[in-house]
């Protein structure tokens, strides 16, 4: 089981036992609005904690789950990478959990796991998650058009963004 410590985060393996406080957030308007899925959240988190390839962390503040932060790998020796993707319950919204939960997972995929390269891709009208990752040191490398369907069933646009394990800013 994995435990990161941030300023004011800790991260934790995500487990069974989280699944119920995970869809809570999950089914909020705010997170559901970009993290769309099936009606049945506990159903999904549960599927995304059993995904070999993603691993899951809770985002824990003051002792409580206040959302979820994951990873992926790119192995292929050529192009090895780690991809991020968070979301937070809204009542924590704004007040610099996320940066600090991004942080701290950047520093251990670049310090314990040698990845030289992250990537995150918020929605490009996300402008508080974009705020976000510019503060860990993320770039913006492009939009990437009609990217994934909105909860309205349109195309959205998204941003692509990188850091370089020199680019990390820690804290």
């Amino acid at each position: 089981m994995t435990e990161l410590y941030g300023a004011s985060v800790v991260l934790r393996t995500a487990v069974a036992e989280d699944v119920p406080a995970l869809a809570a957030i999950r089914a909020t308007p705010e997170v559901r609005e970009r993290w769309r899925g099936e009606e049945d959240l506990a159903a999904e988190v549960a599927a995304d904690l059993e995904d070999p390839d993603v691993h899951c962390l809770t985002v824990r503040h003051e002792g409580k789950i206040m959302g979820m932060i994951q990873w992926y790998s790119e192995d292929e020796p050529d192009y090895r990478h780690a991809g991020i993707d968070l979301f937070l319950d809204p009542s924590v919204h704004g007040i610099g959990l996320g940066t600090e939960a991004v942080r701290t997972l950047a520093a251990h995929l670049v310090d314990d796991h040698g990845y030289h390269r992250l990537v995150i891709d918020p929605a490009a009208d996300n402008a508080a998650a974009i705020r976000c990752y510019r503060k860990v040191g993320f770039r913006e490398v492009g939009v990437m058009r009609q990217y994934e369907k909105g909860a309205d069933g349109t195309w959205h646009d998204g941003l692509l963004m990188d850091l370089l394990a020199d680019e990390l800013v820690r804290g």
